[in-house]
């Protein structure tokens, strides 16, 4: 059996959606989270010099969506064919893309006096769009269902979980337009795993 140590900052960003997917498989892991001071002493370390990156039996795989795959994969939460791995994928896809749109337009915003701004264009233009075509792809793939894949809980899901964690910073009533949506994000919540999961995770403020 596989061992596996994911190395990543002590904060959720890009290393959360993996932990989320060995929470949800209820698979052990070594969590091992820098802060940003220890950084130095160990990018040399990495492949690529940067995180998160995941060490499978010895070796180092970078890439926080390459990792977040093949651990679904090896999961058993990708997808049971190559179809639905690509439905999955262009679900993952389309959330890659508005947080793409998030970090450069509202994150990366230094002037405090321009921050409000970014905020509501990209809540009324960008999500308002993203957020729009993820209902729509739940509402093809999901059927009744209340996963992206019906009945069928993947890392879709888990991505999509961790993204709205971060939009309701924003707008805490950000899923309130599009009910489909917002019962996928209970349904995730209400997993018993991923609950305990998050009950016991550090607190860190992203």
């Amino acid at each position: 059996m596989s061992t596996y140590k994911l190395y990543y900052f002590n904060g959720r960003g890009r290393g959360e959606v993996i932990r989320l997917i060995f929470a949800a498989a209820g698979q052990k892991f070594e969590d091992v989270r820098y802060e940003h001071s220890e950084w130095g002493k160990h990018k040399n370390e990495m492949p690529l010099g940067q995180m998160p990156v995941l060490e499978v039996d010895g070796q180092k795989l970078p890439q926080s969506l390459s990792i977040a795959r093949f651990v679904a994969k090896q999961l058993h939460l990708a997808g049971k064919d190559n179809l639905e791995q690509a439905k999955a994928d262009s679900v993952v896809d389309t959330i890659y893309d508005l947080m793409q749109q998030y970090f450069t337009k509202v994150f990366l915003v230094q002037e405090e006096s321009q921050k409000e701004e970014a905020k509501q264009k990209f809540l009324k233009e960008d999500a308002t769009k993203q957020l729009t075509n993820l209902e729509t792809l739940l509402t093809s793939y999901g059927q009744n269902g209340p996963f992206f894949l019906g009945n069928q809980l993947t890392w879709a899901d888990l991505m999509f979980f961790e993204t709205v964690a971060t939009l309701s910073q924003l707008d805490k009533n950000i899923l309130e337009k599009y009910p489909k949506l917002k019962r996928c994000h209970e349904e995730v919540g209400n997993n018993p795993k991923i609950a305990a999961y998050l009950k016991s995770r550090p607190n860190t403020p992203f």
